[in-house]
């Protein structure tokens, strides 16, 4: 039997389409946050931002809407991004 998730946000009980957040589902939120704040911070959409850095659009899209969790890489990779947008887009489109 699986070890059920720790409830670390209760789900709001006036809210019927609210719901529990696990301490999984946080920190899933949270590296999705990272990258969509990445891209929105630069003012790309999702298709300028995938074409400029190299991520495959669909793979950016689930990303950021917390469909799958961002890997570590990934999440480095935003924040470098978002840190030298100009460096980072001359290297990965140098070849």
């Amino acid at each position: 039997m699986a070890k059920k998730s720790r409830t670390v946000l209760p789900a709001d009980p006036d809210d019927p389409e609210d719901f529990d957040v696990s301490r999984e589902g946080m920190e899933r939120a949270m590296k999705s946050r990272i990258v969509r704040m990445a891209r929105t911070g630069l003012g790309l959409s999702q298709e300028e931002f995938a074409s400029r850095f190299r991520v495959p659009v669909g793979t950016l899209r689930d990303w950021e809407q917390a469909r799958v969790t961002p890997p570590e890489f990934a999440v480095a990779y935003a924040r470098v991004i978002a840190a030298m947008p100009e460096k980072v887009a001359e290297i990965v489109n140098a070849a």
